[in-house]
């Protein structure tokens, strides 16, 4: 077993299966990414790992312990967290509290103890906000800790997702499509902190991504979804070569001619 384990996987919306009997480890400390055309069902799948959705069979496995049926919140505290095809700051707010949002969930002051202006309450705000800066650190956005969210270019505020995603002490964190919209050199820093982040962190990523140029660069094993069935899986070789995969995406007349060049 992996990290991150699904077995056989369904959902189904009345009459239309999104998720088909999908199998797939994921093995610790990798960048595992799930491709497939639109509708292939990768965004539904994201749903049921971290509880937005509940699969209707199968068996959704994290860190050893099934989480299939537990609530978003307690998953999130177990070690999943997540990014959105949107981005999802609160943009009033400034960049250092986007971060401290993330940390609620692991914050142990009682609500009474901020009223009051316990010690208890004050040290914990302290080590709270310098663990915010580390990670804004981490991702190269510290020296903006205090501009607002919504002043932000688009590829810091992807990165500020990233970073608020990290505030959740994170074992693996769920990328979905963190380039969309970027362009040349913001997708390279994301490349880049995306392998930082399994690098130096030790974080496991689970990707989203259309773009092919950023799958095929950083990934370990790439899994592909077709109208939501898992037709393919493998390196990045083996994905780039394999007829299935060509065809979900280019059409069966590109698939056989290509293996006819072969």
């Amino acid at each position: 077993m992996g990290i991150l384990d699904m077995i056989h996987v369904t959902k189904r919306f009345g009459g239309l299966i999104a998720v088909n009997d999908v199998t797939i480890t994921v093995e610790p400390r990798t960048i595992h990414s799930i491709i497939g055309p639109n509708g292939a069902g990768k965004t539904t799948l994201f749903n049921c790992i971290t509880g937005f959705y509940r699969a209707d069979e199968g068996e959704i496995i994290f860190d050893g312990e099934p989480i299939q049926f537990l609530p978003p919140d307690e998953i999130a505290r177990m070690g999943i967290a997540r990014t959105y095809q949107n981005i999802r700051l609160f943009s009033n707010l400034s960049v250092l509290e986007n971060v401290l949002v993330g940390m609620h969930s692991h914050l142990h002051s009682w609500f009474i103890e901020p009223i009051l202006g316990l010690p208890s309450y004050k040290r914990e705000e302290a080590e709270a906000r310098k663990e915010a800066m580390r990670l804004l650190e981490f991702v190269e956005l510290d020296d903006k800790a205090f501009f607002l969210s919504k002043n932000l270019p688009y590829g810091e505020q992807r990165r500020l997702e990233i970073a608020r995603a990290l505030a959740l002490k994170p074992k693996v964190l769920l990328l979905d499509e963190p380039t969309a919209g970027m362009n040349p050199r913001e997708t390279e820093e994301t490349m880049a902190l995306i392998r930082r982040l399994r690098d130096e962190r030790g974080i496991t990523i689970v990707l989203i991504e259309h773009d092919m140029k950023v799958v095929m660069n950083i990934s370990d094993t790439i899994s592909v979804l077709d109208y939501g069935q898992k037709i393919a899986e493998g390196t990045p070789l083996e994905i780039r070569t394999n007829p299935r995969v060509i065809e979900a995406y280019l059409g069966r007349g590109a698939a056989m001619g290509l293996s006819q060049a072969a």
